[in-house]
This record gives C-alpha cells, structure tokens and sequence, in this order.
C-alpha cells in the first residue's frame, strides 16, 4: 500500500434514508414502491430540474432481501423498477438488483480510511449481514485472506486501491437472534417455542423478522445471565469470521447501524452526536443487562442478546483486542459512511471498463 498517493475525496452528497428497509414489505410489495417514491422526491430537490434526464438511478438490495424467498425479493425488485420507470431520472439496464457482500462492504471511498496517524476501519451491522472494511498497511494482510473474495480491488484516477472488506450473510443482528435461538432452517417453526437464556425469564413473545413471526420467551425453570447467553452466541460466532492479520493492531473502526443503535439503547453514547468506546464497554454492558434482566423494561427484551452478540463478533469474531476504540457516529470525515457510496463508486468504475 502506498501511503503517499494522494487519495480522492467526495465533493458533496445529499444522504437520506427511511426506516424500514425494503424487506420489511415482503407481503406488500406496493407499499415499498411507497417507500421508493419518498426518497425520489427529496432526489428531485438535490438535483436541478434539467439534469434529471442525465442523472441515473439504481437501487442495490442489501442482505435483508438475499435472505427472502426468492418469489417476494422479486417481487419487490419489480415494484421498485416500475417506480423508476415512472420517474424523470435515467433509467438503465440493471439498476435495480441485488447487491453481493463486496460492494456491500465498500462503504466510503478510500480517502474516508485514511488518517493522518492511525490505522482505521470500518465495521457496519445490520440485521441480515455484518461488514468489515479497512485499507491495509501490511501486504501479509492481503496476502493470507481465506479467499480472494475478501479483496477489493477498484481504480480511481488511474490509482488502484485494494481494500480488505467481506460481508457475511447470516451475521446480522436479526439472523444472529434466530441463530442463537435456534430457530434458523427446518418447517413448523412458527408454531414452536424457542427459549433462551439471554431472554427474561418471564418473557414470552411474538417477534418477527423475514416474513416469519416467531414465539419467543425465556426459560422461567431455567438459568439466565451473561455466562449462559455468551456461550449460547459463541456457537454464531465462532469458526465462521476470519480474524485479519493485522487486526489486533489497530487503532480506530468506525461502527455503524446496529452497533450504534444499540450502544444508544444501552446508554453507553448520546443519541445524536455518539461517541468513542472500547470493545471491552459492550462487554461490560452486556453483563450489566444480562445479569440484572429482571430490573430492565421488557420493552427491551433483546438488549442482552444483542449486547453479547456485538460482544462475542468484536472480540471471538473478529479478533479485536479489548482495548481497540471504535468510533460510534453516522459519518466518517463529515461523509456519510453507508455501503451507497460503495455502491457509486462501482457504477462509476463499471462505466469505464463498458
């Protein structure tokens, strides 16, 4: 890696997203044309009228619809290209689809990677799939990736950048919950009890996720608590992410979407303005929660799961250190950290080889 190439930086950007995403529609496709159509309007107030026709559109489907059945993602995906077609905005061949794990990963430019002293990365969560991205210092780093799916190699302005980044379907949050309960795979699950020691005793509830709506509870005979639940989210966790090389000797990740949402949940950073933590925090919060579920609001039933879940992947996962910083925030060097941007700089390099 050349640390002397003079890195490219985005000039501006109009970021705007709308909870939830479009997996959430399954069953009513036409209720994320909805959807599709509010960000549209606020792409015709950041773009000048007369440069519509010449501005292209396309929508990349992230994890949540890769994890629907294959009828309802399609469905969708159609919903959205008739709303695209309906637009003013130029409208191509393949500009709605699904996105694989690499562009998934690629979620800011190179320059968003770099800083002044410090090594950084980023860490994005959500709820089908996890993703790390950073810009290596080490060439051993490159050199020693399971695969070659793990590399990603783009030019620009004739620079070519490699960057270690995966996605790992199945990893998200929401999917962990089901993998931990138990609950991934088979028929009839919807009419099962899965219990769990990372849930309150006396919880017991419906929860929803993928099309799928679950009963869930504790084990109000059983034991409850962080040892029990950590070695529950272990089994998720463990064999199945690769530990980079050069890991442990980073300095700052930049972490996003769940791991901020819940670090807010758990009071451990400020809602609008984040801040800095240690991975050791979220495992220190996590046995807080876990070992006094009794006391916490059951409108936070998965608090303890989550926490350990983020726990487990920093640390058993990934292989972060204890004392690694992670920077908790929405945007890195005042740009919008989201796999977008990736996913822009792809159509951009994709232009040039066609």
């Amino acid at each position: 890696v050349d640390s002397a190439v003079e890195l490219p930086v985005l000039d501006n950007e109009m970021f705007h997203s709308i909870k939830p995403g479009l997996s959430a529609y399954a069953d009513f496709p036409e209720m994320a044309g909805h959807t599709v159509r509010m960000l549209l309007k606020v792409a015709k107030k950041t773009v000048p009228r007369l440069e519509w026709k010449r501005t292209p559109v396309f929508l990349r489907a992230t994890a949540g619809l890769r994890l629907l059945p294959t009828e309802k993602a399609h469905a969708l995906l159609n919903e959205v290209q008739h709303v695209f077609v309906e637009s003013p905005f130029l409208v191509t061949d393949n500009c709605v689809t699904i996105m694989n794990g690499t562009n998934e990963g690629n979620v800011c430019p190179p320059s968003a990677l770099r800083g002044s002293t410090s090594f950084m990365g980023i860490l994005d969560l959500g709820g089908g799939s996890t993703q790390i991205t950073f810009l290596p210092r080490l060439r051993k780093t490159i050199e020693t990736v399971p695969v070659t799916d793990y590399v990603a190699r783009f030019d620009i302005f004739n620079t070519t950048f490699e960057l270690y980044t995966y996605s790992y379907l199945g990893n998200g949050l929401m999917v962990a919950r089901l993998a931990t309960l138990g609950a991934l795979g088979g028929e009839g699950l919807e009419w099962q009890v899965f219990k769990s020691p990372c849930l309150p005793k006396k919880f017991r509830d419906e929860w929803s996720f993928g099309g799928v709506t679950y009963q869930v509870s504790g084990d109000p005979e059983g034991y409850a608590g962080f040892k029990l639940c950590y070695e529950q989210v272990l089994k998720v966790v463990k064999g199945i992410i690769h530990q980079p090389y050069e890991i442990e000797d980073s300095n700052v990740f930049y972490a996003f979407s769940y791991y901020f949402d819940r670090a807010v949940e758990a009071g451990l950073i400020d809602g609008v303005q984040g801040g800095t933590l240690e991975v050791r925090d979220f495992k220190k919060r996590a046995k807080e929660v876990c070992n006094k579920m009794a006391k916490y609001p059951l409108n936070s039933p998965f608090l303890c799961m989550d926490l350990t879940y983020i726990a487990c992947l920093l640390k058993d996962g990934f292989g972060f250190k204890e004392s690694t910083v992670l920077q908790l925030t929405k945007k890195v060097n005042n740009v919008e950290a989201s796999w977008a941007l990736g996913a822009t700089l792809e159509h951009f390099h994709n232009l040039k080889i066609h």
